[in-house]
């Protein structure tokens, strides 16, 4: 079985390396100045659950490299969905399967136009990582899951050999037979984390010491919570109870990457997590104030950022 991972950044950096290590014919494709880096450093994972440093296969993005890999994970951006798609479409065979594992539920229409519901797995990454400036990957905890499944009523002959790669590494993984299910839990939480510590620009522990923070965040997952119900897929109460319960703790340092990514200056998956979600409570005449505030603060955002990076190109 040969894979290619697009990305080598965090997540797929992280899992890809996980899975090379574990005797997986494993390939990144990268942007060329990411290609550089690897190349003279090599790909370096630093993590609580042991470190690990590998000279990858690389193919950068614009090489013509031929097809020929029968699983295509797909750790990109949101926001650099579209071109990832196009890089990757060469590099399929007819029998191949993409692995994406983008937080949200808008790509998988994307990607079912492109490739056909069948070629398309699902898939959830449950892991803290983070670029060094060095370009190593950083480990943020011991937590590291992956939750993958065919979507379809007949599974994809590539997962038993998948299945097989992920046991003989130390990822803990889940072969699912409800994978968008899975999805949509991890989508719930994750809007609604994304929407409390964005629009306060905090984390979990300081906004639930304000005065209004723990009816907000309450709010926004009843409002995500309601969105999947309405779609046919209502979170399990003992999900819901777990959700509450990380969300309700006064002493959490926990904050969605997309908090990183503001910290930054830099784009943010908005559109595709809490803008998703509010075309779809539209859709479904559900009323959705809190998510709709956290999503226009974000937009607000983005604006300013564009803004400022205009007036930046303009003075150079």
């Amino acid at each position: 079985m040969r894979v290619l991972v697009l990305g080598a950044g965090g997540i797929g950096g992280y899992f890809g390396a996980r899975l090379h290590d574990a005797g997986g014919d494993i390939t990144f494709m990268v942007r060329p100045a990411r290609a550089e880096n690897l190349r003279a450093h090599g790909l370096r994972v630093a993590s609580p659950l042991g470190d690990t440093a590998l000279v990858p296969q690389l193919i950068a993005e614009g090489d013509d490299a031929g097809g020929g890999f029968d699983v295509i994970m797909l750790s990109c951006k949101a926001y650099d969905l579209d071109a990832a798609v196009d890089d990757i479409a060469p590099m399929l065979h007819s029998g191949s399967v993409v692995l994406p594992l983008l937080n949200g539920l808008a790509h998988l229409d994307k990607l079912d136009a492109r490739f056909g519901r069948a070629r398309v797995l699902g898939g959830v990454a449950h892991v803290s990582v983070a670029l060094g400036p060095a370009g190593q990957i950083r480990h943020l905890n011991k937590f590291q899951r992956l939750i993958f499944g065919s979507r379809g009523q007949e599974p994809s002959p590539w997962l038993a050999p998948l299945e097989q790669l992920m046991a003989a590494s130390p990822v803990s993984f889940t072969v699912s037979e409800h994978i968008e299910q899975d999805m949509w839990e991890k989508f719930v939480f994750l809007a609604t984390l994304a929407g409390a510590t964005c629009t306060m620009r905090a984390n979990v522990g300081e906004i639930l010491s304000t005065c209004a923070g723990e009816s907000f965040i309450t709010g926004l997952l009843g409002e995500c919570e309601q969105i999947a119900a309405a779609s046919g897929y209502p979170a399990s109460p003992e999900k819901l109870a777990v959700y509450r319960e990380q969300l309700n703790d006064r002493g959490s340092t926990v904050a969605a990457s997309m908090l990183r990514d503001i910290g930054r200056d830099g784009p943010t998956e908005a559109d595709h997590i809490l803008g998703d979600l509010v075309a779809r409570g539209d859709r479904l005449g559900i009323e959705v104030p809190l998510l709709k505030l956290a999503y226009s603060h974000l937009q607000a955002y983005e604006l300013v950022r564009q803004r400022r990076q205009a007036d930046k190109d303009g003075a150079t």
